[in-house]
């Protein structure tokens, strides 16, 4: 007898449950991921505090901000990996535009993709390797003048989290 009916029963079910459950919130964010602060200091000089989840873990990486539907002002997801390398996201079951930020070991922002499609398969991927990537909402980075030659000032040493 074949297993593959069992496990397509189970992948069903889990869909399932998660489309019943509803979009994320920032509670269930919460409960997923610890949250830390950074600045960013555009390219005028002005800095901007924001709270980020941090996605350390690979689960924690592949989940994102999947099926959340709103995220708060000056909030945003922090995705951290332990070595320099070229990454990539998609907005695969991602219901927000976002602006993601390809960030150097430096802390210097390598790439901008702005404004990205909701729920689009496209591979969106950094120009250089980084160690980090950040997700905020669209259009954060063109209204406070956030580009190529703005810094990110992380929290503390990162690179103690597993990827």
């Amino acid at each position: 007898m074949s297993r593959k009916p069992a496990v397509a029963s189970r992948t069903f079910a889990l869909i399932l449950l998660l489309v019943l459950s509803g979009p994320a919130t920032a509670q269930d964010l919460d409960e997923a991921f610890s949250q830390d602060s950074i600045v960013i200091v555009a390219t005028a000089g002005e800095c901007y505090h924001f709270d980020v989840w941090l996605a350390v873990s690979g689960e924690q990486q592949r989940r994102g901000l999947m099926y959340v539907r709103q995220l708060p002002a000056f909030s945003g997801m922090l995705f951290v990996y332990r070595e320099p390398g070229e990454r990539s996201m998609w907005m695969k079951n991602t219901f927000l535009s976002l602006d993601i930020l390809f960030i150097r070991a430096d802390g210097g922002v390598s790439s901008i993709a702005r404004r990205t499609e909701p729920q689009s398969l496209r591979s969106i991927a950094s120009v250089e390797p980084v160690t980090s990537v950040l997700e905020l909402n669209a259009g954060v980075t063109e209204t406070l003048g956030i580009d190529e030659r703005s810094r990110v000032l992380l929290p503390g040493d990162l690179s103690i989290h597993e990827s």
